[in-house]
Order: structure tokens, then C-alpha cells, then sequence
């Protein structure tokens, strides 16, 4: 048990660092060494000992009721997305596998993406890019199968430049990252990937270090392409039923506006699709 990480506290104290006596409603005197709360105080407003807290904390005790973790979760000020990962983060760990599944993307889908006239593309749940079609890499080149989401954020500067508001843009992916892995902190493609940009990314090391979680969702996105300018895309990220862990995004402008011509624009700069629906996607192999 001791071999393995501390992922429930190490949870716990970033989420308590994060939350400040004001926001917890508890009035401040003097000066404080702590960032956040103290631990005494989370158990105090969770109904909880601190002694007991502190075991949480330094992971002397990782089974916590449900009941317990609501109740930390109402004091740190959790959503239900971060409030669902905390009681996750306690519950059972899956058995492990020598072998990730390998992500496919299923054919249906990939005809899907052809046909679509949006850009589109499929993620996994590393955030690699495992489909995308012409639309797509026309709005990003980074857009393209075997790309990496996080990677490309995070330490391109041309796809760091494309986004407008990228602080929020990297802040909403590493939550999303999180979410999407889970407990697998043993998983060697994660390791490796968290490893990687936060040596590589002071930003990817900040946001890492504060436990944010939130489900891949949809979300408004302003652009700045260096053919188009300006331009605001909804984005939508849906479930691919038939393979776990797989996202469609897709990009879509709202009707009539400047940005919708924008987009119109550049797709009719690509080339006329092929007969087969099929070429006009590139999937990773």
C-alpha cells in the first residue's frame, strides 16, 4: 500500500491550498504561514478530526466513507465533476493491464468525419488526435492524426498562438486530461506524457500541480488563423459510443456571422473530396 502514489492526498492538499480562508467563510487574523486552508479547519467544517483529515492527507488511511469525502468536497467548494473524482479517487483501483487497447477509431465514425462539413476531429484518451478531416488541419496543421493535443498546446508556439485566450484554453485541456485518465497513475504512456511537459512546460507544471478536473465539454473558442484573423467557434465534444474513452470534436460557427464566412472561406480553398468518402480522412494507423 505504501508503494503506491498518494493520489487521494495528494488531491485533498492541492484543492485545500487552493481554497482561502475568505472563500470558506472563516475570518482571518493575523498572519498565515499556509497557503489555503489549514488542515484543522477542513476538518472542522467537514465534521471531521483533524487527526483524522491529516491521515486522508498523508494517505495513512485511503477508504474514506462517501459520506466523509461529500463532506470534504462541500467545505474545498467542489463541483460535481471534481466531487465525483474524489470519490473516485477512493474507490476500487481497476486491475491492471500489462497491455493498453489499442484506440481505433470505428469505421462508421471515420465516415462521419468525411462527410462532415466542419472541422472535425477525434481524440483519445491521452488527447492524441487518432482521426481528422481536411477542414480541421486547415483550421490547425497540428489538427492531423498521430498529433497530441497537450503536446502541441502546450509546446508549439505556432498552435499556442492560434488560440486567443490560451491561458484558459491550456486550463480547460489539463482538466480535461485529468478527468479523462483517472486513477491511471501507473500507466506508462501517462507517466511519460505528464513527465515530458512538465519538464518541458512551466504553465503545464503550474496547472498539473493544481488537481483541476472537468469533463470534455463543449465550449466557445476564439481563434486567430494566420490566413482568416479573428475568428469565435462553438466546440462540441461528443461521446463515441461504440469505443470508450474516444471523443468526436467539432467546430461549428454560429449562422451568419463573420465568423461563419470566415470558415465557409476556408473550406473552399481544399480540394474537391475523392470519390470514396474514406481518403478524405486521415486516421492513425
Amino acid at each position: 500500500m505504501t508503494d503506491e502514489p498518494n493520489l487521494l492526498g495528494d488531491y485533498l492538499r492541492a484543492r485545500r491550498e487552493l481554497l482561502s480562508p475568505e472563500q470558506a467563510g472563516i475570518p482571518v487574523i493575523g498572519v498565515r504561514r499556509v497557503p489555503g486552508l489549514r488542515r484543522e479547519e477542513v476538518g472542522m467544517l467537514a465534521g471531521i478530526s483533524a487527526d483524522y483529515y491529516l491521515r486522508l492527507e498523508q494517505g495513512r488511511d485511503r477508504n474514506p466513507s462517501r459520506q466523509v469525502l461529500e463532506s470534504i468536497a462541500r467545505v474545498l467548494q467542489l463541483d460535481d465533476d471534481t466531487t465525483a473524482y474524489l470519490i473516485g479517487l477512493a474507490g476500487p483501483k481497476p486491475a491492471r493491464t500489462r497491455r493498453p487497447r489499442k484506440e481505433k477509431v470505428p469505421p462508421g465514425i471515420v465516415k462521419f468525419l468525411a462527410a462532415l462539413p466542419l472541422p472535425a476531429f477525434v481524440e483519445g484518451r491521452y488527447l492524441d488526435v487518432l482521426a481528422a478531416n481536411p477542414l480541421a488541419a486547415a483550421l490547425s496543421p497540428r489538427l492531423v492524426a498521430g498529433a497530441n493535443r497537450l503536446r502541441d498546446v502546450f509546446l508549439d508556439p505556432a498552435e499556442r498562438a492560434l488560440f486567443v485566450d490560451w491561458e484558459l484554453a491550456s486550463q480547460g485541456l489539463v482538466a480535461g486530461f485529468r478527468q479523462s485518465v483517472g486513477t491511471s497513475a501507473d500507466d506508462p504512456r501517462f507517466i511519460e506524457l505528464v513527465g515530458e511537459l512538465s519538464l518541458a512546460s512551466p504553465r503545464f507544471r503550474q496547472l498539473w500541480a493544481r488537481h483541476d478536473v472537468a469533463s470534455r465539454r463543449g465550449a466557445s473558442m476564439r481563434f486567430d488563423h494566420p490566413q482568416l484573423g479573428e475568428l469565435t467557434l462553438n466546440r462540441e465534444k461528443l461521446a463515441v459510443s461504440e469505443a470508450p474513452g474516444l471523443m468526436l470534436a467539432v467546430y461549428h460557427p454560429d449562422p451568419g456571422t463573420d465568423s461563419a464566412d470566415k470558415l465557409a472561406l476556408l473550406g473552399s480553398t481544399l480540394p474537391a473530396p475523392a470519390e470514396s468518402r474514406d481518403s478524405t480522412v486521415h486516421t492513425r494507423q
